[in-house]
């Protein structure tokens, strides 16, 4: 290679240098200028100054509705039906008879248990007045007298399974639909009808763990259920004593009279749980709130310059949110453009 060319390719690279330098050069500089203007921006937004207020506290959930009372009707033996004693879709008494089973044959076997019942019962007189004389043993006195309770068992037994043949109403209330008719040969397994008692109704519905602490026995609530915009009232009678490990949660219980009938078991009920009132709550819009991995934040004003600051929240409505911590009284809170917003980002907020 001459000295000429070692000469010409050196020229080359220190042109090619200098002209690559030139050029980062200037697009750092750019760059350092695009920065600048971002950062000499001022973003106007909208705001709030953060205030305390009372703050009722309540708490919406969902709920079930459940009859106070509710059984289905079976027959305890089986046989035919001789009689039906309820009209379907009725309101039946405590007590009163709702069918018949047939109960002939064991009545038969009733008569024959009680006459080996008087027969055991004269064999265990004979036998200890002929203990008293000593012309037996104290064992075969035995052996009669235990002959004669077996005797008397048998017939308490049969006598009770006449008794299962007239089926009655454990408790007041309204009878379903009926599946059987006059002989259908009934047994244990098939379900005859349902009887609810709904006069009072039971709503069960569950709360986050947090609010444990906040509930009570016979705290008033209310409730509607779908169809109707009729609020409906409540009191709590039980609640659950320990929470729900797999959700969280805790059961509770609460009562209401349904002396009108308008409300129906089975339905689901909007409950509205009130809870602490808190005088001094901060409540600000939910549009505020910026979700992120370790919690909730916001951002306010200090200085001309936006702050990021975490909030810890409670209860959630559809234009509110209950803040509380982090957030005090006097802040101007950023309420727009909040998820294009940095830390340190100049700011000019519109009460």
């Amino acid at each position: 290679m001459t000295l000429k060319r070692i000469i010409f390719i050196a020229l080359i690279l220190v042109f090619g240098a200098f002209i690559t330098y030139r050029i980062v050069s200037n697009k750092n500089k750019n760059n350092e200028s695009k920065g600048k203007e971002g950062k000499n921006k001022v973003m106007t937004l909208s705001g709030i100054v953060v205030k305390t207020q009372i703050f009722d506290n309540n708490l919406s959930l969902s709920g079930s509705i459940e009859a106070d009372e509710q059984v289905e009707i079976r027959s305890e033996v089986s046989g035919i039906v001789e009689s039906i004693n309820f009209k379907e879709g009725s309101y039946v008494s405590k007590g009163q008879l709702l069918f018949k089973v047939n109960d002939v044959e064991l009545r038969a076997q009733l008569a024959q248990a009680k006459t080996k019942e008087g027969l055991a019962a004269e064999n265990e007189r004979r036998a200890k007045l002929l203990l008293e004389k000593e012309a037996i043993s104290q064992e075969e006195y035995d052996v009669a007298k235990a002959d004669f309770k077996l005797a008397k068992a048998q017939t308490q037994l049969i006598q009770a399974q006449i008794a299962k043949t007239a089926v009655k109403a454990p408790f007041s209330g309204k009878i379903g639909l009926r599946s059987i008719s006059p002989g259908t040969y009934i047994t244990p397994s098939l379900l005859v009808a349902k009887l609810i008692n709904n006069n009072q109704l039971k709503i069960s519905f569950s709360i986050p763990e947090k609010y444990a602490n906040q509930v009570k026995s016979n705290t008033k609530l209310s409730f509607t259920v779908a169809g109707s915009t009729e609020k409906f009232t409540a009191s709590i009678y039980a609640i659950e004593p320990e929470v729900e490990i797999a959700t969280r949660t805790l059961q509770v219980r609460a009562i209401t009279e349904n002396r009108d009938g308008k409300l129906l078991p089975g339905t689901f009920a909007n409950v509205e749980l009130p809870l602490d009132i808190i005088k001094d709550a901060v409540v600000i819009p939910s549009e505020a709130i910026i979700p992120v991995q370790n919690g909730k934040k916001v951002f306010i004003s200090n200085m001309g310059k936006a702050k990021e600051v975490m909030v810890e929240t409670a209860t959630r409505t559809d234009a509110s949110v209950l803040v509380l911590s982090g957030l005090k009284a006097g802040d101007t809170l950023i309420t727009s453009g909040v998820m294009s917003l940095k830390e340190e980002d100049a700011v000019k907020v519109k009460i």
